[in-house]
């Protein structure tokens, strides 16, 4: 099941991670995502896909669902892979899992927008952006 995503990023629970009821706090798992996320954007050399210095990759959305506690001193790996490219967006889907018992304990989604900073708006993804995304993916992408 793991070996669905093409880009693995490990993470070690840090005791900071922790929360005052004794299990890694919520908030911690969005970050192991973009942690995740980046990797992907390095491997599919996001940068050098800008058109210009002002367009970019913007979050939009973000989900998680929480499915086992997990403790420091855990050792988890976030596997990401995109699901579905749009016109101007692209999705994430995440999962999180204990890398010695390769136990699921969460998973969610991210679409990422991308814009053009100064202009504030939305605008397409640019073509070698999503040829790169197909890929590492291996597989071609309808839009929608």
């Amino acid at each position: 099941m793991h070996e669905q995503y093409r880009v693995v990023h490990p993470i070690s629970v840090r005791w900071a991670d922790m929360d005052r009821m004794g299990h890694v706090n919520n908030a911690k798992y969005f970050t192991y995502c973009e942690s995740a996320r980046m990797a992907y954007f390095v491997a599919v050399r996001l940068e050098e896909h800008r058109e210009e210095e002002s367009h970019g990759p913007a979050l939009v959305s973000a989900t998680c669902n929480f499915l086992r506690q997990v403790k420091y001193p855990d050792e988890l790996a976030v596997g990401v892979r995109v699901t579905k490219i749009g016109r101007r967006t692209f999705t994430h889907d995440y999962q999180i899992w204990q890398r010695e018992s390769g136990e699921v304990v969460a998973d969610g989604t991210a679409v990422i927008v991308w814009v053009d900073y100064a202009a504030g708006k939305a605008m397409p993804l640019p073509e070698p952006l999503k040829e790169a995304i197909a890929q590492l993916e291996e597989r071609r992408f309808e839009e929608g």
